[in-house]
């Protein structure tokens, strides 16, 4: 069961880097719509690099031993200078980061609605069609709302993490507690994998269908049901990479080795380039999702679907 699973995995990855290749046009689309992206996110990733290697070099401080019992020593004391020292960069970080978040939300519609053409084989478009579908075909109020519905939800469990992770840090010397918090954390972090994929679904959703808010959401759920252990397996793939990208960033700027403008460049670049993949297999697992629920209904378009579950199956024996 579990290789079966992999398999499908893999022919529904393969299935979306196909999406490229039926219109070339496509990679120059996502280029130029990833554009403005690239440029605030440098900017941002840059302040927000500098803030947290400042703020790991005070958090890694050796406690002096005669200053055991100087508040400025101890752990929370260290994390009150912290917020002291890069309080300003932080809200500088913010200012961008809303500009960030805005612009990656017109990529994505942009992006999921060209893809979603492209995979299911509807009129061909050329690279004019893609750039000006945005502002005559597209509704933009439906996936922001839905998008603001995930943003929010995403800071409350951003936030529970930040706050296990600060009693994880402040109980290091107390075992209970910190096998405690750090339980909770990773408890969090999973099901935040999880949750994840259902709101990047509900996204997808308000892009193609007339659905929004917490509609969507419902509906992504429900369309996702029987088959999350792949959404889950997809979000975890993202994290592990951004994650990589980011811990390899933020080691190099720690080191001093190397250009720090040239390496967040790579970084961001590497990351539109993900978060690009990532949306072009959330749509095909949309379409997966799908299939398999009318699967269930009607056995006409049930056999259907098995033909292309079997398709992605042999695509990705040649992996």
């Amino acid at each position: 069961m579990m290789m079966k699973e992999m398999r499908f995995f893999f022919g529904m990855l393969k299935e979306a880097l196909k999406i490229p290749f039926r219109n070339p046009n496509f990679v120059v689309f996502s280029f130029l719509t990833s554009l403005p992206l690239f440029t605030f996110m440098l900017i941002n990733d840059f302040i927000i690099q500098q803030t947290l290697i400042q703020t790991a070099k005070i958090l890694t401080q050796t406690l002096h031993p005669n200053k055991f019992f100087d508040f400025d020593e101890t752990p929370l004391g260290l994390i009150e200078r912290a917020i002291e020292e890069v309080s300003h960069k932080l809200l500088l970080g913010f200012i961008y980061l809303g500009v960030v978040h805005f612009l990656d939300f017109l990529n994505t519609v942009a992006i999921v609605d060209s893809a979603s053409i492209i995979h299911k084989g509807e009129t061909p478009m050329n690279l004019m069609d893609m750039l000006c579908r945005p502002m005559k075909e597209i509704r933009f109020k439906g996936p922001l709302i839905t998008s603001i519905y995930t943003f929010i939800l995403a800071s409350f469990v951003f936030l529970g993490l930040i706050s296990l992770a600060t009693h994880v840090f402040i109980f290091s010397n107390e075992v209970f507690f910190f096998i405690f918090f750090a339980a909770l954390f990773i408890a969090l972090l999973i099901k935040s994998v999880e949750w994840s994929a259902i709101w990047n679904m509900s996204i997808v959703i308000s892009v193609l269908e007339e659905k929004h808010g917490d509609v969507a959401l419902v509906l992504s759920s429900y369309h996702s049901r029987g088959s999350r252990q792949f959404g889950s397996l997809f979000m975890l793939v993202f994290f592990v990479w951004s994650f990589a990208l980011r811990g390899s960033c933020l080691y190099m700027g720690w080191s001093g080795g190397g250009n720090g403008i040239r390496i967040t460049s790579a970084y961001v670049g590497l990351v539109c380039l993900g978060n690009t993949m990532k949306w072009l297999v959330f749509v095909v697992y949309l379409h997966n999702c799908k299939n398999e629920r009318l699967e269930r209904v009607d056995p006409e378009v049930g056999r259907a679907a098995e033909a292309v579950k079997e398709g992605y199956d042999q695509g990705s024996s040649t992996i």
